[in-house]
């Protein structure tokens, strides 16, 4: 399989920058012993901004490669079905 940079993949890449500052953020909150009510908030934007770039990428995949695997005449439609069963158990 080749692998294919999306248009997609710079807005996902700025997602996971995003949570990259929240959690260096976190960090700092938790050696500067800031309250654990803003620690858990933080926390949570990290998760959220993970979660959207995770989205975004499985998303990305169905409607670009999943849509070449069953346009391709060398794999099956079940091969392409397969490949969907596995990349949604990300979701």
């Amino acid at each position: 399989m080749v692998h294919v940079v999306h248009a997609t993949h710079p807005d996902i890449i700025k997602r996971l920058k995003r949570a990259e500052g929240h959690l260096r953020n976190v960090i700092g909150m938790m050696q500067a012993d800031r309250p654990c009510m803003d620690i858990v908030q933080q926390l949570h934007a990290v998760e959220r901004a993970v979660a959207a770039a995770k989205k975004a990428l499985v998303h990305d995949h169905i409607d670009h490669c999943l849509t070449h695997a069953v346009e391709d005449d060398a794999k099956t439609p079940q091969s392409a079905i397969e490949e969907f069963k596995e990349i949604t158990k990300y979701l």
